[in-house]
């Protein structure tokens, strides 16, 4: 460094220096910028886990309901069996209000050796969509189906 009696000739060289090599504050400057972002994935994974935690459990109570049919002799008593299992276990399944529930039991048209469940789930009161209301999310009625075959293998 040069200097002309004890003076530096270049003050701004040796500030720059000193701020190059000061590293206090880095790392809440990378947490402000990388915080809102982690943020949000977090809340997305929360979101779209609670969805598929749902959605998931339609499917299981399509798949179960079917299952119980399986014991009916004729398409009244599957009915009656499926309307049975929905009603006293739906509300067992998480992320699922009971209430919210529509369910159609039938033999299936395209082959009379099938009986199908189909239940749909208005899905507006998980606590999905009021979490981040700009994260895209999926539709709010979940559909899912099940068919089982009837008698023999």
């Amino acid at each position: 460094m040069h200097s002309i009696r004890g003076v530096s000739t270049f003050p701004l060289h040796s500030k720059i220096s000193r701020w190059k090599v000061n590293d206090e504050g880095t790392s809440a400057i990378e947490f402000a910028l990388l915080a809102p972002l982690f943020i949000l994935f977090l809340l997305g994974m929360v979101a779209y886990g609670i969805y598929f935690g749902a959605s998931n459990s339609i499917q299981q109570i399509a798949a179960d309901a079917a299952r119980t049919a399986l014991a009916g002799l004729n398409q009244t008593e599957r009915q009656a069996l499926v309307a049975s299992f929905v009603t006293n276990n739906a509300s067992g399944y998480p992320f699922v209000d009971a209430t919210k529930l529509t369910y159609q039991a039938n033999d299936s048209t395209a082959d009379g050796n099938q009986f199908v469940v189909s239940i749909q789930y208005d899905a507006r009161n998980l606590p999905i969509w009021n979490l981040f209301p700009r994260l895209i999310m999926p539709t709010t009625t979940i559909s899912r189906r099940s068919t089982i075959r009837i008698g023999g293998i």
